[in-house]
């Protein structure tokens, strides 16, 4: 064996090993404690103060929330700790979860398509990189794995010594309660703690960090940031931030112009503002007649149901106006405006559909399949685009708020209406319900379908109400939420080829009924003399919540009405099985 001075070659490589992983261990130690300089280092990666102290804290604390407005670099810092963590510990198991597989995915692909093209160092770290809808995981070469999720009772094998979930708020509590927390049973190991001098050393801690825009208080997620906030303020192992759309104005990852067009845009919604943009949750405060969580439990419906001249664009009959069932009844609903809500904030034509199903003991479920806001249209126009809803839709009546704008419509459309468009004629309609309106029909014998609506305080209290109460009793159903529309949406036949603005043509539906939402639980309410009348705050509107109160008034009407034929037609039914008695005579002739 070769010698060099006293000691031998097998001794001299040892005590480079030594020395090198001596160096390994310090310089790991130190990156550890200094992931921002990890990433500089050795990503190459120039992070902006706000992401650097983000990213220390998460590597800091064993339980991390972080709340971004839009536009904040979120999931990109989240793929930024993905990385680091795995390399600077190895045979870690990170499982990102969100909503959808989709949304989570996102993260892996960042990864892929913007941090390992860029970083020499990442691409020799990285040894395997699978991303598609059924599986999608990247595997670093010392043994540590990205994988993607499903936030479903499907992924209850897996483990995880770091728990990722993506827009936290959109999932269900009790899946992340009893599912995706359960991931972390199993802790890191790393090799020391087998030795003897290292027995009683504290395991590693497993991780769980939680990124979202803000949402509700009313919903479960504010009270998991409220949590989060005590925790870290008694100086337990948990941090909590919430960064504004201003912060990422500041580090040019947002453009000012861009948020200033959108503030000063007629369909801006301040609710949905504060939330997503302010990084701040909303309270309806006191005094509000609806409640988020008593409307948000009946969004059920995954598909919009399109007239001919929105949906059809797509080759899918899951989409396509159904045939009616036995006993539906369906209920147009319009609340007119005439002038453009960029001057007029409160001025806009709301439109519902509503899809009246009988579900015994002369009941309906109502389903509010479809809806949309118009701005600016004039009155011709506007009676047109009704009429057309009207006839695709099959309707059986259309309710119309006519007072003031609305009786121009309506006359409008107790007449014969072209399109030109089509080239089709739609025969004028008449009004069932008052006399008056009616004799203005030009045509005697024209269907009377019109329901016309002038509100009255009492008539408005008793809309207010009823409303409250369908909703309290899951008697309405809306369409689901449009943060998950993409996911069933996206199953369409035909998605993928669509164009943006087609996409977000059939995404409308599902955001308008967000903004009903919004505008349903920012309403003011007093109480005079048993009458409820309903207030717009400054800056808010209500024509949704008017068109829709009419729609389920006039349903609960039709709903009485046909509940007192069956039971006319259950009194005949029961009288006509006795048979008149057969006297007989004792008396003959």
């Amino acid at each position: 064996m070769l010698t060099t001075g006293n000691k031998s070659e097998s001794e001299i490589k040892l005590e480079k090993e030594n020395r090198m992983m001596s160096g390994v261990n310090r310089w790991a130690s130190f990156y550890r404690a200094n992931p921002h300089r990890f990433a500089k280092d050795y990503l190459g990666l120039n992070l902006k103060i706000f992401q650097q102290i983000i990213l220390c804290m998460m590597f800091r604390f064993a339980n991390a929330t972080y709340l971004a407005s839009r536009g904040g670099g979120k999931s990109f810092l989240i793929s930024i700790f993905c990385v680091i963590y795995c390399i600077l510990y190895p045979d870690t198991r990170i499982c990102v979860a969100s909503k959808t597989r989709g949304q989570a995915t996102e993260i892996l692909e960042k990864i892929r398509d913007k941090l390992i093209p860029n970083s020499p160092n990442l691409r020799l770290e990285v040894r395997d990189v699978f991303i598609n809808q059924a599986n999608s995981f990247i595997a670093f070469k010392n043994g540590s794995q990205v994988v993607v999720v499903t936030s479903g009772e499907s992924a209850r094998h897996n483990r995880a010594t770091v728990l990722v979930v993506d827009e936290f708020r959109l999932v269900d509590k009790n899946t992340i309660d009893t599912i995706l927390r359960k991931f972390l049973t199993a802790p890191r190991h790393p090799g020391y703690l087998d030795k003897l001098k290292y027995q009683g050393y504290p395991m590693e801690r497993t991780k769980e960090i939680y990124a979202s825009s803000c949402w509700y208080e009313s919903h479960w997620s504010y009270e998991h940031v409220r949590t989060y906030v005590l925790n870290m303020l008694y100086g337990r192992s948990y941090f909590c931030c919430a960064m504004p759309y201003q912060l990422a104005i500041k580090e040019n990852l947002l453009d000012r112009i861009r948020v200033d067009d959108e503030m000063s845009e007629s369909t801006f919604n301040s609710v949905s503002f504060q939330m997503e943009m302010e990084a701040l949750f909303f309270g309806q405060g006191d005094g509000g007649l609806y409640n988020f969580d008593e409307i948000d439990k009946n969004r059920k419906l995954k598909y919009a149901y399109y007239p001919r001249f929105v949906g059809h664009k797509i080759a899918d009959k899951r989409i396509y106006i159904p045939p009616k069932a036995p006993g539906e009844i369906r209920l147009l609903s319009a609340d007119i405006a005439l002038m453009s809500s960029a001057k007029n904030r409160n001025d806009a034509t709301s439109i519902f559909m509503n899809q009246m199903l009988p579900f015994g003991n002369g009941k309906y479920a109502k389903n509010i399949f479809y809806t949309e806001n118009n701005e600016g249209l004039r009155t011709d126009i506007q009676a047109l685009n009704i009429r057309k809803l009207f006839s695709d839709y099959e309707s059986d009546y259309l309710v119309i708020d006519c007072r003031g704008l609305g009786l121009g419509v309506v006359d409008a459309l107790m007449s014969d209406l072209y399109d030109a468009g089509t080239g089709e004629t739609y025969p004028a309609i008449s009004c069932c319900n008052n006399e008056e309106i009616a004799k203005r029909c030009v045509l005697k014998n024209a269907p009377k379908v019109i329901w016309a609506v002038h509100g009255t305080s009492e008539f408005n209290s008793q809309c207010a109400v009823i409303l409250r109460e369908a909703f309290r009793q899951g008697e309405i159903k809306l369409l689901m939420s449009e943060y998950g529309c993409e996911e069933y949406l996206s199953e369409l036949k035909g998605w993928d080829k669509l164009t943006s603005s087609d996409r977000l043509l059939l995404q409308l539906p599902y955001i308008h009924t967000s903004l009903l939402i919004n505008e349903l639980i920012n309403l003011g309410v007093e109480t005079r003399n048993g009458v409820v009348r309903i207030k717009e705050k400054p800056g808010t509107r209500k024509d949704r919540y008017s068109s829709l109160s009419y729609n389920i008034y006039v349903a609960k009407e039709l709903e009485r009405d046909q509940s007192a034929l069956r039971a006319k037609k259950t009194m005949t039914e029961l009288i006509m099985q006795f048979k008149p008695p057969q006297l007989k005579s004792n008396y003959s002739t």
